[in-house]
Formats: structure tokens, C-alpha cells, sequence
């Protein structure tokens, strides 16, 4: 099938199809020069891309996990530590969300007064703190390592 009919079925752009090819993640079965012709499976490789990527994968990871012929070569560890990363993820949003829905309805006159909203606030210097010195340790670390 050509790049449209590609495009039209999975809902990608051309230039993203083209910008796959270039990486590797996917091949054209026709030769250069001619219009982009891809074989039936480019489909499920897209999906897969998809799936990856709203797994938090990034392209190089997935591309790894992809084979030249397109057979997958699933990198289990790594499919663990994305899933963990995501668990981690959530459990900080469910607390962020149920500290914010007290927030909403404390019957606190001051929200300064609350102390959940106070543990709140802390969470979240502590959390501004720490991205704000992340960058700072890690270059530590690699020159320490250098």
C-alpha cells in the first residue's frame, strides 16, 4: 500500500511515516525514487510505535525491540521498569488528587491553617526542590565518574 493509503488508515502524517522510515522503525518495499509503498504488517509495527510510545517508551527504545524484518524482541526488563515507573506515577497523582479534592472542601477558614493542605504544600517544595537540583547532582555523579 502507498504512503497515503498508509497515512489514511492509521491517521499519521506522511511526514511522521517518512520521519519512521528515516529512524528505522519502519521500511518502504519500494525502491528509491519511486512513491513510498509499504507491505500489509507496516500496520501492526505502527501499532506497535503507538502502544510503545503510550507505554512512555521512547523511539530508540522501541526501535531496539524491533527487528530488521520487523519481528518484535521484547526487552522484558525494560517493559518492567517502564511499568513500575507508570505504577510510581500513579500512586503520585492519586495523592496529589486527594489532597487536592480536601483542599476543595476543608473546612479549615485558612488553608494555611490545614494541616493535609500543609502536608500538600510540603510535598510539592519537596518536589520542586528536587527537580530544581536534580540536574546539578547528576553532573556530580558524571564527573565524578569522568
Amino acid at each position: 500500500m502507498d504512503i497515503s493509503e498508509v497515512a489514511r488508515r492509521t491517521g499519521l502524517p506522511a511526514s511522521t511515516l517518512r520521519f519512521y522510515e528515516n529512524r528505522g522503525l519502519i521500511a518502504a518495499v519500494s525502491a528509491a525514487g519511486e512513491r513510498r509503498r509499504f507491505a500489509p504488517g507496516v500496520l501492526d509495527q505502527l501499532a506497535l510505535i503507538a502502544l510503545g510510545q503510550a507505554g512512555g517508551l521512547s523511539l530508540d527504545e522501541i526501535q531496539a525491540m524491533l527487528a530488521p524484518d520487523g519481528a518484535l524482541r521484547v526487552d522484558r526488563q525494560l517493559l518492567l521498569d517502564k511499568a513500575d515507573s507508570i505504577d510510581a506515577t500513579i500512586k503520585r497523582l492519586r495523592a496529589m488528587s486527594q489532597g487536592l479534592r480536601h483542599a476543595a472542601v476543608c473546612p479549615a477558614a485558612n488553608h494555611a491553617q490545614c494541616p493535609t493542605f500543609q502536608r500538600l504544600l510540603k510535598a510539592a517544595s519537596g518536589r520542586v526542590k528536587q527537580s530544581r537540583t536534580a540536574p546539578a547532582v547528576a553532573k556530580k555523579k558524571n564527573a565524578i565518574r569522568s
